[in-house]
């Protein structure tokens, strides 16, 4: 037992280990590739938004507005109120005279044309236009309004009705598939108005019983 002792401690001694750590810092490489997920570049990380905007020269605008009021006028000799072709509709606050000249179907809002004052929005386009599409007449009419009262969508449905109305003395042919679209019904719905005691119409403060 004692010589196989000594044997496994000279078998031992034999062996050396080393010590040394390498102190560098262990890289890894690996082949560059064409992927698709490649990383963008520092310069395209730190690349700045621009942003460019044009705004309207004012004093063009008011020639514009300028000689939109002379073709109005020079089209409704005598004004609004002595046109024969008129009518007049409501919806929420706003109330908008509307005048029917036979033309080519530009519509005209206050001086302005209908699709800058209406701001693009596409629904408040149709509104304008229902009537006149339900008819057939889209090209045939020039539509001249005079709107004020309320905000943009409510005066849109209330040139609406002035249309209809306009065309049913065109035509009292006209009532009836006008009364079937429903484009000849006042729509008297309203903001209900708010309560003393509440934060609106119905909205109460919030109750606490303790």
């Amino acid at each position: 037992m004692a010589l196989s002792v000594s044997n496994l401690a000279s078998s031992l001694s034999s062996l050396s280990f080393s010590s040394q750590v390498s102190q560098g810092p262990t890289t890894l490489s690996f082949p560059r590739t064409n992927s698709v997920f490649s990383l963008p570049a520092k310069s395209a990380r730190r690349a700045s938004l621009s942003i460019t905007a044009t705004v309207e020269d004012p004093a063009e605008v008011a020639e514009d507005t300028m000689e939109l009021k002379k073709y109005v006028k020079s089209r409704l000799p005598g004004g609004f109120a002595a046109q024969k072709i008129i009518g007049t509709g409501r919806r929420k606050c706003a109330i908008a005279r509307v005048v029917l000249q036979e033309g080519t179907g530009k519509v005209i809002i206050n001086y302005r044309d209908a699709k800058e004052y209406l701001q693009g929005n596409p629904l408040w386009l149709q509104y304008v236009k229902v009537p006149l599409v339900t008819l057939g007449y889209e090209n045939s009419y020039d539509v001249f309004v005079k709107a004020h009262g309320g905000g943009l969508s409510g005066q849109a449905q209330a040139i609406t009705l002035g249309v209809a109305r306009a065309l049913l003395k065109v035509s009292a042919d006209h009532r009836s598939p006008l009364k079937k679209e429903g484009l000849l019904t006042r729509d008297a719905r309203v903001v209900e108005r708010k309560k003393v005691g509440l934060k609106k119409a119905r909205k109460a403060p919030q109750f606490s019983k303790r």
